[in-house]
């Protein structure tokens, strides 16, 4: 559900609180389930291991969903300033898509090279969107404390990536924390929804 605002010259859509609850609910469980299976069956992985195939196709999953769920908000979105970030937002992922496919094939230092560049990025876009929708939007305020912490995680998996204690558990503590935030987000959303309601 969107709320749409018409002038002469242009049509801009802004994202409803409902939807974007919606959407943050699908991006918890997904986040739970892919570091649930990477603590499963990866956690023991480390910078100079292969990754296995369950680990490959893993890593591969998490950026491609991220195009995904990028797609999905663009849809609650009009034309404008939003969709170009979220345009950017999906060629990163698609470009760290497969850049993981070759990473893959080599070690997990390499593929968590990779994650982390990509996490510091994807944080940066994260952190300029929920900004710029904190007015319009409201209860913004976990998205721009993930984003900022996905900046630094990422900078820290890029420049830890070699180390002989670096793994996989990392890249799934990142996704877990980035579940928590989406899931905070969920219910400021819903308390700003209940103020809104009440004409608080």
């Amino acid at each position: 559900m969107t709320q749409t605002t018409v002038t002469p010259t242009t049509t801009t859509t802004t994202p409803t609180p409902s939807g974007l609850r919606s959407l943050y609910l699908i991006r918890v469980a997904f986040s739970l389930i892919w570091a649930a299976l990477v603590f499963a069956t990866s956690a023991s992985l480390v910078s100079a291991d292969k990754p296995t195939v369950i680990a490959a196709v893993l890593l591969i999953v998490y950026p491609l969903w991220d195009v995904i769920a990028t797609l999905l908000e663009r849809r609650m979105t009009g034309t404008g300033s939003p969709n170009r970030v979220s345009t950017i937002n999906m060629a990163l992922g698609l470009a760290t898509t497969a850049g993981m496919i070759i990473a893959v094939f080599s070690t997990i230092k390499t593929a968590l090279l990779v994650f982390g560049i990509w996490a510091l990025a994807a944080g940066a876009i994260q952190l300029a969107v929920a900004i710029r929708r904190r007015r319009a939007v409201g209860g913004q305020w976990p998205m721009v404390i993930s984003g900022g912490q996905s900046v630094l995680a990422g900078g820290m998996i890029a420049a830890t990536s070699a180390s002989a204690t670096s793994g996989l558990s990392t890249v799934a503590g990142y996704a877990a924390f980035g579940a928590f935030w989406f899931l905070v987000s969920v219910v400021a959303l819903s308390i700003r929804g209940r103020r809104v309601g009440l004409g608080v």
